[in-house]
């Protein structure tokens, strides 16, 4: 139940959610206007998901709300009260990295690094949802996430690369994607 109360000192309201955040529940108390990607940046000190074009045009700063990507610049923090989010600081599972940062790292994926979280969490619903999907299938689930660095080939071979471990087979990048044609 969200609750709304007046602070005494400033007479601001705060609204108080209470939601699953990275498997964890947390109870966070914010301005009532906003955004989710505000309430995890400012008022949980979640620095991972990033500010970008806050038109809902670029993906940085996408996170998982009960699954499925989201762009946490026009979501409410209100709506997530009794909601599952997952933020790329949950991304990660035991102290191991998730098999998409593994390749995103090794095939040079994440080059400034400032799309990467909207990038990886996008690419962890696909995955989920579609444990082989094809280039294509690739390019469409990530469409929504812009990128200034890579030219997106690298993104789309380290989720390719990322799908087949997780697939339980024995993949390596090619020769080429590492070190370039000779």
């Amino acid at each position: 139940m969200i609750k709304i109360k007046p602070m005494a000192e400033d007479k601001k309201q705060k609204a108080h959610i209470r939601f699953v955040l990275n498997g964890e529940t947390v109870e966070v108390a914010f301005a009532p206007h906003k955004t989710l990607l505000e309430v995890l940046r400012e008022d949980l000190n979640l620095t991972g998901t990033k500010h970008g074009c806050e038109l809902g045009e670029c993906g940085t700063c996408a996170v998982l709300v009960d699954g499925l990507p989201i762009l946490s610049c026009l979501a409410l923090g209100l709506d997530m009260e009794g909601r599952e989010v997952t933020t790329i600081e949950g991304m990660a599972e035991g102290g191991c990295l998730h098999p998409l940062q593994v390749t995103f790292a090794d095939l040079g994926a994440a080059q400034c690094g400032y799309c990467s979280p909207g990038f990886l969490l996008t690419a962890k619903e696909l995955l989920e949802r579609n444990p082989a999907p094809t280039r294509d299938e690739i390019r469409e689930a990530l469409s929504g996430n812009l990128c200034r660095c890579t030219g997106y080939i690298k993104i789309y071979e380290a989720v390719e690369l990322a799908a087949a471990r997780m697939r339980g087979e024995e993949a390596e990048p090619a020769r080429e994607i590492i070190h370039g044609y000779e």
